[in-house]
């Protein structure tokens, strides 16, 4: 909404404060700044207030607002003085206010810092989190203006209000002054603020999907007159499911005297239907699906599954369609799954809802599913039919203009029913903020994600989204650091979780393997060793093993403590009669499962070739349906601060009540079956690594201060404000060698300098000055650390051997002014390193290390951590790449001075974690010898930091 003329003069509309917002309820609402256009909306707004709230809000009775006070309210310099309100259906449901004040309390003007700030909210709306939400808002824009301290005077009586600031988790101070609670807010963001806004953004966003999930009424707006159609296939599959709640079908086209259709009443639009309706599935054209949205908001509808075709997937015309479907949805406090979706599904008894086009629902199990693609989809839910799992929830998000992965993790780290999340992404919106929940919901629950359009470098069409320019190699790296199981295929995907949710945990890598084939034995145990697990020798029970046999064998592998996990391998036995026997499987899968039931807790997986109905007698046993926990539901979620931080009862932790002298039920025997000794063990592997990430995640690493004097933090951010100038450029700009060494020695990252050489006499000059041996070195870009081209020059012991270097310098490769030629003194031998740190916008700072030349640029060898890095995750960066022996000791030489490398990664994470303006660092080349490092080359560029979308207060995306 652009102001008008009247409020140019003082300051421009800043657009840039609009967010849609997702209250505590799982609505949607708009927040904005308040114009001189508002003046009916204001007036509006406060008749339907009460007189109580009126009277906390001014401290006397306030029946109507004078001409006086609209014009107040309503006139901003977006500066000094600044309103905010909170809109659904473009009408005010709550305001805040603050008026830059100076410390006699009088109205003021910067360089005062602190404001004193009011709320209103209509009390239909209270209890929604309007007020927590404008506090978030309302902060960032004072911070943005240069105010440091909000003060607010309350009324005792006003105990939602007081709560409102205590729980802010801001720095307060509070007093009782002339009958009323004064604070005084201290609007620095602190660590248990950043803590309350995330706890309220994960339950909020938890409970926008869950409404969508979990209607108590659904309706199918575009259900044909006839059978067929996308419309009436929702509506067959709607009811085939058995819904639990209440079902309609609309069509504007519908005769007046139709009332009902396939059994549910059928209405020419949602104004005909006597009761408010929970979630419309959309599946008309395009060019009616506004009319369809504002019938749904201007009706109270919940949320829309939208399954029409026609929008960003047809190019930029259909992308500004798919904005404005958004904006519209938004502004009536819905939200979207779609459009282009597939549709979705939650198997909960309670609930049994299949608005998709999947022609048969899954089976009740505790897997979550979320797909952009519905061909995905498709695949994924038939796969994991065919293998007998079963399903919690299932989002198919089509272009995913609102509802997101993110949105669906939020959702699985607190849903009881979802012991595994399975997601196939083709674009990451934020990646910021995916893998800190992935990370949050990887510490209670597996992630296992398939990202598709991972080399092309650019979004799937439909996918209006930031493209990040983060190698893929690059992406699997910080996924596995947040805890996800990153795998290629979909297949892969289905394997993982399959295991994942039937099996325990492994404690580490020891597979066991036993089966009545030696030559599949022999290909399992290859398939262990290829994935980095420690497997026994084949345990070979023979062709003729009977299904005893199996048991038997499984049960005493269980039970050794040398074995993590078991891999049984099972072809068709040979009976009596001496034919081989193909059928039957029931039997074997009733002895593996009875082995496994009565064991120690160890995940078990069987390999089989041709065996009739093991694989299906398996799938029964290990159907994913049984819960685990006793069911809860997301409103009996803590709702306080901490809540956040504390996930529900899992899996690995509840148990199940007994009477007195009883023995609990046995484990199930949830016993995956794969075609493929390769499959059995890639799934087995990738559980493996993930409890391994489990286990250390509980003791999480830590950051260190370094607070001694060799960091000097406000020395480097004055450094880089000079360096930058009062107007930075937005592209930014290099350091020089020497701008380097100083920002860098800051942080107690010492360079070893060069110095020029433009001339024999000056390289002499140099090497005198810095002392021999000496190295000499072009710093031209296309041969900068380039030795095999001859480049660089080292252990020059004397000035003949200088100057006959480089005489040789400029006769092979150039004049002196195109090698631009350095000197520098020689460090100690060791091995040269690399060490990176840049800014990807979408995703963060990110810290990298690998070795020098080939190892890192040709084979790509390069391992990455985000930033800010812990000391586990220094030490596990330069553990990960696949050329770390050499630095502990390959093949007989000293091992170098890890430690020191460690604290070198710590300090350069820090240096970019503590000033955002340093968006890239290369130390090329970090020389380690066996005591001590040394870094020879140093490349550093500043520029405007890019926005940190996650640090400010809650809000959508708007693609």
């Amino acid at each position: 909404m652009e102001p008008t003329p009247k409020q140019r003069p003082h300051h421009a509309y800043p657009d840039h404060w609009e967010a849609d917002v997702v209250l505590r309820d799982g609505g949607t609402a708009r927040i904005r700044p308040i114009t001189t256009d508002d003046a009916e909306r204001l007036v509006s707004f406060y008749e339907q207030v009460s007189d109580e709230s009126k009277y906390y809000r001014f401290f006397a009775p306030y029946p109507r607002l004078s001409d006086r006070d609209v014009h107040r309210f309503t006139h901003h310099d977006y500066v000094d003085r600044v309103g905010l309100a909170v809109t659904i259906g473009g009408e005010f449901i709550g305001t805040v206010r603050y008026d830059r004040i100076n410390d006699q309390g009088r109205p003021a003007s910067a360089p005062a810092d602190e404001a004193e700030v009011a709320f209103l909210v209509q009390d239909a709306h209270q209890g929604r989190g309007v007020a927590s939400a404008l506090l978030e808002h309302i902060a960032a824009v004072a911070r943005e203006r240069g105010i440091r301290r909000f003060a607010a005077e309350v009324l005792p009586a006003n105990n939602k209000m007081i709560k409102v600031f205590r729980d802010a988790g801001y720095t307060q101070q509070r007093s009782f002054e002339d009958g009323s609670v004064h604070l005084t807010l201290d609007l620095e963001p602190t660590e248990k603020s950043l803590a309350v806004q995330r706890g309220r953004e994960q339950r909020a966003e938890a409970r926008s999907v869950q409404r969508l999930l979990a209607p108590g009424s659904v309706a199918v707006i575009g259900t044909g007159r006839t059978p067929g159609g996308v419309g009436r296939t929702v509506l067959r599959n709607l009811l085939a499911a058995g819904f639990t709640g209440r079902t309609y079908a609309v069509n504007r086209a519908f005769d007046e005297g139709l009332t009902t259709l396939d059994g549910v009443p059928a209405h020419r639009s949602l104004g005909e239907i006597d009761e408010q309706v929970d979630l419309a599935v959309i599946a008309v054209p395009a060019h009616r699906v506004p009319e369809a949205v504002a019938d749904c908001g201007e009706h109270g509808v919940q949320g829309l599954v939208v399954l029409s075709a026609g929008y960003a997937e047809q190019g930029s015309a259909g992308r500004e369609l798919q904005r404005e479907l958004v904006r519209q949805a938004r502004s009536y406090g819905m939200r979207i799954i779609g459009p282009n979706a597939f549709g979705i599904i939650n198997t909960a008894e309670s609930v049994r809802l299949n608005a998709s086009l999947a022609p048969e629902s899954p089976a009740r199990g505790r897997i979550g599913l979320f797909t952009q693609s519905g061909a995905i989809g498709i695949a994924l839910l038939s796969g994991l039919h065919r293998r007998g799992a079963g399903l919690s929830s299932f989002i198919s998000a089509g272009n995913r203009a609102d509802v997101s992965g993110n949105d669906f993790l939020q959702y699985s780290f607190e849903d009881p029913d979802t012991d595994v999340a399975l997601l196939y992404l083709e674009s990451l919106g934020n990646p910021r903020k995916f893998t800190r929940l992935a990370r949050r919901t990887a510490a209670v629950k597996p992630v296992v994600v398939v990202k598709g359009a991972r080399h092309s470098g650019t979004n799937p069409p439909g996918h209006a989204v930031p493209v990040s320019r983060i190698p893929d190699a690059t992406v699997s790296a910080l996924m596995r650091q947040a805890g996800v199981i990153r795998v290629d295929t979909v297949t892969e995907m289905v394997d993982a979780g399959l295991l994942l949710a039937g099996q325990p945990l492994p404690a580490g890598p020891r597979v066991a393997i036993l089966g009545n084939s030696e030559s599949l034995g022999l290909l399992t145990y290859d398939a262990c060793l290829a994935e980095g697990l420690r497997p026994r020798p084949p345990v070979d029970l023979t062709t003729g093993a009977s299904p005893q046999d199996f048991r038997d064998a499984l049960a005493e592998a269980l039970a050794d403590g040398t074995c993590d996990a078991v891999i049984v391998t099972a072809i068709p036995w040979v009976g009596e009669n001496g034919e081989a026997e193909t059928g039957d499987g029931e039997v074997l899968a009733a002895a593996l499962r009875g082995a496994a039931a009565g064991g120690p807790a160890k995940p078990v997986a069987v390999v089989h070739v041709e065996i009739g109905g093991l694989a299906e007698a398996l799938a029964a046993a290990s159907s994913t349906a049984a819960p685990r926990t006793r069911p809860t539901t997301l409103a009996a979620q803590p709702s306080g601060p901490s809540a956040a931080a504390t996930p529900p009862a899992t899996t690995e932790t509840a148990t199940e009540e007994t009477e007195e002298g009883t023995e609990p039920p046995a484990r199930p025997g949830r016993i995956p079956a794969y075609p493929a000794a390769e499959r059995a063990v890639r799934a087995m592997a990738e559980a493996v690594k993930y409890a391994q990430w489990r286990r250390q995640a509980a003791t999480p690493g830590k950051v260190p201060e370094f607070l001694d004097e060799t960091t000097d933090e406000p020395g480097a951010a004055a450094l880089i404000d000079t360096l930058l100038g009062a107007t930075p450029d937005p592209r930014g700009r290099p350091l020089t060698h020497d701008e380097a060494r100083e920002l860098l020695g800051r942080y107690g990252i010492p360079v070893r300098p060069t110095l020029p050489a433009p001339d024999p006499e000056a390289a002499v000059a140099a090497a005198a000055r810095l002392g021999y041996p000496v190295a000499l070195k072009t710093t031209a870009p296309h041969l900068r650390h380039r030795a095999d081209l001859g480049g660089v020059r080292l252990d020059l012991a004397d000035e003949d051997a200088l100057r006959r270097a480089y005489g040789e310098f400029t006769e092979l490769l150039g004049k002196p002014a195109e090698l631009l030629p350095v000197v520098q003194s020689m460090a100690p031998r060791g091995v040269d390193t690399v060490v990176r740190a840049s800014i990807d916008a979408a995703a963060g700072a990110i810290l990298s290390f690998g070795l020098a030349g080939a190892p890192s640029e040709l084979l790509g060898d390069t391992a990455h951590r985000l930033v800010p890095a812990t000391d586990r995750d220094a030490a596990e960066l330069i553990r990960s790449i696949k050329a770390a022996p050499v630095l502990f000791g390959w093949r007989g030489s000293a091992p170098v001075d890890t430690p020191a490398l460690e604290e070198l990664l710590l300090r350069l994470s820090r240096l970019v974690d503590d000033h955002p303006e340093v968006v890239s660092v290369a130390l090329e080349p970090v020389v380690v010898a066996p005591a001590g490092l040394t870094v020879l080359g140093a490349s550093v560029r500043l520029a405007p930091p890019p926005p940190r979308g996650d640090l400010g207060p809650r809000r959508l995306p708007n693609y």
